[in-house]
């Protein structure tokens, strides 16, 4: 037995390597997007999903109807400080696993406006970011090489890796009603 199926716990028999393959392979390719688009940058994110450049192509279908259906949010444009709490409760609200995409010069480290009081200092200062996207304005096709980078990200993706250690079988059956006794032992 190798080492990465010891670290995966109990569990590992349940999710053999090829099954893992098969999910990454899913989820590499179901990408719904949940754009938040606060500048000029979102222009350009609409045209990498239009017939020119199309995304679709990718597995990534945009427009989720909201963070509870998407998986992948893309921040494009300013963050402003007042701005950054909005941000980070819809990243929350989004289920796991979840990405990021940081796109532009705005939402990667303020861009041109990184000196006023008012501007966030990079989207990573409030969430996590899978890839960053440079430009201002960065190009569709800049964006197209974005999600290929998430996508090579999600396939070498190791679950275990990404939320810590197994839970133990006692873990799993904490908090679950015992089953019923069968009907002739309920009066022994």
């Amino acid at each position: 037995m190798d080492v990465t199926r010891r670290s995966l716990g109990p569990l590992a028999r349940l999710a053999p390597e090829p099954m893992k393959v098969v999910l990454n392979w899913g989820r590499r390719y179901s990408l719904w997007v949940f754009n938040f688009g606060l500048a000029c940058c979102a222009i350009e994110f609409i045209a990498a999903s239009m017939a020119r450049h199309d995304f679709i192509r990718l597995g990534v279908i945009p427009f989720a109807p909201g963070p509870r259906q998407a998986d992948l949010m893309i921040v494009s444009g300013t963050v402003t400080d007042k701005m950054a709490p909005a941000v980070k409760r819809l990243y929350e609200q989004m289920p796991e696993p979840k990405y990021v995409i940081s796109f532009g010069a705005c939402s990667n480290c303020g861009g041109p406006y990184w000196d006023s009081y008012s501007v966030t200092k990079g989207v990573d200062q409030i969430i996590p970011v899978d890839v960053y996207v440079p430009g201002c304005p960065p190009r569709p096709e800049a964006l197209l090489q974005g999600i290929i980078k998430l996508q090579e990200k999600i396939a070498n993706e190791s679950l275990a890796e990404r939320y810590g250690t197994a839970p133990s079988v006692t873990q799993l059956r904490s908090g679950l009603v015992p089953p019923p006794a069968p009907p002739g032992e309920a009066g022994r």
